[in-house]
C-alpha cells in the first residue's frame, strides 16, 4: 500500500482565544474527536461544520472527516460526522508554537471563568 507522499503541516492558529474556531482547534489539538452534536454548539447558531470549514480554508488545517451511522432522539437512523486531526499534524503543531497557543487559550478561559463567577 502506498502512503500519501504529501506532508501534512499544521495550519495557522486563530488569534482570538474566545472564538469558536479557537475552541474547536484546541479540542482537535488535544487529540480529541468532535462530532456535530458537541455541547459547545448547543445554544449557538453556528454549526461545527461551518467552523471546521473555516479552519480548513482560512487557517489551512488538514482536518479529516469520517461519517458514521447513528440514531436520532426519536429513533430514526441518521448519519453523523466526526472530525479529527492526523497525529503527525498535532505533533508538528505542538512543536511549532502550539503548546504556547494552548496555554494562552487555557489562561484566557480561566480568566473568563473567574470574571463570570465574580458577577
Amino acid at each position: 500500500m502506498m502512503r500519501d507522499s504529501k506532508v501534512r503541516k499544521p495550519g495557522k492558529f486563530p488569534k482570538g482565544p474566545s472564538t469558536m474556531r479557537a475552541e474547536v482547534l484546541a479540542v482537535l489539538l488535544a487529540s480529541e474527536d468532535m462530532t456535530g452534536m458537541e455541547s459547545i454548539f448547543e445554544h449557538r447558531k453556528t454549526g461545527l461544520n461551518t467552523v471546521i470549514r473555516a479552519l480548513m480554508r482560512k487557517y489551512g488545517w488538514p482536518i479529516e472527516r469520517r461519517d458514521f451511522p447513528t440514531n436520532t432522539f426519536d429513533g430514526r437512523a441518521a448519519w453523523a460526522s466526526v472530525y479529527c486531526l492526523p497525529q503527525e499534524v498535532i505533533d508538528a503543531a505542538l512543536d511549532t508554537g502550539g503548546r504556547d497557543w494552548l496555554d494562552g487559550m487555557k489562561a484566557a478561559r480561566d480568566t473568563r471563568a473567574r470574571r463570570a463567577t465574580h458577577r
